[in-house]
Formats: C-alpha cells, structure tokens, sequence
C-alpha cells in the first residue's frame, strides 16, 4: 500500500514538474521554471518513498532557494535583450531642461528625443535652470525623475 501511495505521489510530482515547464515555456516569464526544480526535488523525494509532508516541505525549500539565489542572476542575462517600450525606454536617457525645475515649486519640464516631459529632481530643494542636460532616472507617474548629468 506503501509504494503504491509513493508511486502516486511520484506521478503527481511529475505532472506538476511538466505543467510548470510547459507553462514556462509558453509565457517565458521566468517564473514558474524555479517551482519546476522544487517539483523535481519532490518528485526525487518521493521516489525514495519520503512521507508527504517532507515532500511538500521539501518543494517549498528549493523553489524558494531556487527563486532568490538565481533568479536575480537568470533575468539579468535573460532579459537582457528585451526591448524596452513606451516610458520606460526613457530611462538612462539624456534630457535637457526647458523650464526651470523646483521640486518645492512643484514645476519643471525637460525635452527628450524631442517630446516635453514634466519632470522633477531625485532630491527635494536642488533645482535646475534651463538648458541643464539631465538624465532620466526613473518614471514617476507622469513626471520623469531626473539628475544633473555628471560629465565623465
């Protein structure tokens, strides 16, 4: 009775092993590949009759180990040829001042690629005149977060 719990247990492991790498597959998200190695570990577990518990248990632990010890890493290199779209291709981008930025004031715009952005500083009280070349540090709603840019 043992073995054939132990062997239901191993093909349940398995199916959930080959629906999280299909659905990886299909959605290349970089998600669901790292419950993947937790359900072959499981699926190892039960294969060497490990109670239930120890299998889920141990499911848990190595996606868990899996998702923060290489996940960081795996997008990094995965995704590094990802097109970036709208908005958030402005990001690292050059901008230059075109109305005087006062965060306190609540006012600025910059110009980049040829479009008017409202825009703020990172840091409160720092404010930049017209004609300052800046660079984009982030998206903040509707305003473009920007610094002073730093000649190298």
């Amino acid at each position: 009775m043992a073995i054939v719990a132990s062997l239901s247990m191993t093909v349940f492991w398995l199916i959930v092993l080959v629906v999280l790498v299909v659905i990886e597959l299909l959605t290349m998200g970089l998600t669901t590949i790292w419950f993947a190695g937790g359900a072959l570990a499981a699926t190892i577990a039960a294969l060497f009759h490990a109670p239930v518990a120890v299998q889920v248990i141990l499911f848990l632990v190595v996606s868990g180990v899996l998702i923060f010890s290489t996940r960081p890493l795996a997008v990094k290199y995965f995704n590094k040829d990802r097109v970036r779209t709208n908005a958030e291709s402005l990001v690292g981008r050059q901008a230059i001042v075109i109305s005087e930025i006062d965060n306190l004031q609540g006012i600025g715009q910059v110009n980049v690629g040829g479009m008017e952005w409202s825009a703020r500083t990172r840091v409160d009280g720092v404010k930049l005149p017209v004609g300052t070349v800046t660079t984009v540090l982030a998206i903040n709603g509707v305003k473009l977060v920007v610094e002073e840019r730093k000649e190298v």
